[in-house]
């Protein structure tokens, strides 16, 4: 039976080549192949989560920061389905893109500490973290295209710089910062993945309660 890490990786891999040559591809499509890639982010980011969860000590729960304290946190977005309903496709889109690209240097950092985590799944999460900075690429590089079907109003950007260099200095303090960042971008990934698949609802011209 095929690995669950491996199943991830080959469906996000199918995911990434529908995404080249794809000029003359509908907007109604890109968005369909984007919510699917969204989605299989967040799967691994789940599986990722639940790696970590499995040898974790129970001091780093009381260690771990509030999800306050996300270097997202600030970016006001809907909070849930109906609220995002509301928003207009080109504001949506760009909070898709804000969080996207606002992980950029995080997952960059987390790929490069995975392999010494003190932790004994840490070269399975070496590997989906890689896939991870891999796939949330491909996201952007898609919904680049996407921008370019429905104009350039949807290209106001909000930045949210991540400051953070290093997860510290000791191996638990280290497992822990990987674990809330981990956590952080789990949400962040649910996050991206509601505002695309209500995009794509709305592409199809669906009714509100059927998205």
């Amino acid at each position: 039976m095929m690995a669950e890490g491996s199943r991830l990786y080959f469906a996000v891999t199918v995911l990434m080549c529908a995404f080249v040559s794809i000029n003359g591809v509908g907007l109604n499509d890109l968005l369909e192949r984007a919510s699917q890639l969204s989605d299989k982010l967040h799967s691994l980011s789940t599986s990722l989560t639940n790696d970590l969860d499995s040898h974790f000590p129970p001091v780093g729960r009381v260690m771990m920061p509030r999800p306050s304290m996300c270097h997202t946190s600030s970016l006001q977005i809907p909070n849930d389905k109906d609220q995002a309903l509301k928003v207009p496709e080109d504001e949506l889109l760009s909070l898709a893109r804000s969080l996207l690209l606002a992980w950029s240097d995080p997952l960059a950092l987390l790929s490069s500490e995975a392999s010494s985590l003190a932790h004994p799944e840490r070269n399975t999460i070496d590997s989906k973290t890689k896939e991870l900075q891999d796939n949330i690429n491909s996201l952007g590089a898609g919904l680049e295209h996407v921008v370019h079907k429905m104009g350039s109003s949807s290209d106001n950007l909000s930045s949210l710089p991540f400051y953070s260099n290093s997860l510290g200095q000791d191996k638990t303090s280290r497992l822990v910062n990987f674990h809330f960042l981990l956590s952080c971008f789990r949400r962040d990934s649910h996050k991206i993945d509601s505002f695309l698949k209500v995009l794509r609802c709305r592409a199809a011209k669906k009714r509100p309660e059927m998205c």
